[in-house]
């Protein structure tokens, strides 16, 4: 009798948890917000779009992305930290915000190896080596001899940013002696640099691409692991022999979301972004602006981080670079 009793309570028991997970609403059952703590107009905030439009698709609901720069990328990323772990605030950020940033502030409002959690690395964005074409360099040893007998300045889109770290580390590790000029933003830096106010610059290939075709600006390498297909007599920096891994750091735009997020939804947001970034259209299309795709594991992104993370600590401490 109390067997048969056991026997019909766990049924029932069985019944009402069917019963409540049916009834568990399947994600996503409204609009989500990709938050991009960089401006619109630039490459991270085309990508970003690109990825809504189609994930949105596969989702079955809106994705709105909302601009929320300022901090070198630490309000928006912010925002996202504190953001509910339900799945509908996803982070879109560039490898400053979750990594340098913390060896260039003393103290940021977030911790990012706490308070977020990947879902895939979306895309690289290469960055090039280019100097005013009256810099007599067609290439970096030539550089290099050149800015060892010359009075010579470079360009960064801020201080911190990838460009002002790669020169200073440049200055340091060959032992010349290039004057930084700090500009708010790459616009302006890549106006002074097409002018002949400052000599050299590393910038992205999303604005600098036709600067080169037209012959204002002469690109001389690419950081990352491969040539550009949009630049492919290009060299990298390392066959060009700056084999250091300080120079092979890509900025990356990475796909995050509010650490504790539920698996089974950090799963859907990836499946579905890996999905879209796969397409031949939208590869074609981040190719097109100087972005290469990449769209893998949750767990490489976070492989990756890892091994990137003593690089940008290096390049900190050497640089002396500090943002408050």
């Amino acid at each position: 009798m109390i067997r048969k009793r056991w026997t019909c309570m766990l049924a029932l028991a069985l019944v009402l948890v069917s019963q409540s997970a049916s009834a568990q609403p399947t994600y996503p059952t409204r609009p989500i917000s990709f938050v991009l703590p960089f401006s619109a107009g630039g490459a991270a905030d085309t990508v970003s779009r690109m990825l809504a439009e189609e994930m949105s698709k596969r989702l079955g609901q809106p994705i709105i992305v909302e601009n929320r720069p300022g901090a070198a990328g630490v309000i928006g990323t912010n925002v996202a930290a504190k953001a509910p772990a339900d799945g509908y605030t996803v982070l879109l950020t560039l490898t400053q915000a979750i990594l340098t940033n913390q060896f260039l502030f003393t103290k940021l409002p977030y911790d990012p190896r706490k308070e977020l959690a990947f879902v895939t690395e979306v895309c690289g964005g290469s960055v090039l080596l280019v100097v005013n074409p009256r810099i007599p360099a067609k290439d970096v040893s030539e550089l290099l001899n050149w800015a060892a007998n010359n009075r010579a300045s470079f360009g960064s889109w801020g201080t911190g940013s990838y460009g002002h770290l790669t020169s200073a580390y440049l200055n340091r590790s060959r032992k010349i002696d290039l004057t930084h000029v700090a500009y708010k933003g790459e616009a302006p830096m890549i106006q002074d640099l097409v002018g002949g106010q400052i000599d050299i610059a590393f910038v992205t290939a999303f604005s600098a691409k036709p600067f080169i075709d037209s012959g204002k600006l002469r690109v001389l390498a690419v950081t990352g692991e491969r040539r550009l297909p949009a630049l492919p007599n290009v060299p990298t920096l390392a066959e060009a022999g700056l084999t250091d891994p300080e120079f092979q750091s890509t900025g990356k735009l990475i796909m995050m979301v509010p650490a504790g997020t539920p698996a089974p939804i950090v799963e859907r947001i990836e499946s579905a972004a890996r999905a879209v970034i796969g397409t031949e259209a939208i590869r074609n299309r981040m190719r097109g602006i100087g972005m290469e795709p990449i769209g893998n594991s949750s767990r490489q992104a976070l492989a990756n981080y890892e091994a990137m993370y003593p690089v940008h600590q290096r390049l900190v401490q050497l640089t002396g670079a500090k943002l408050d």
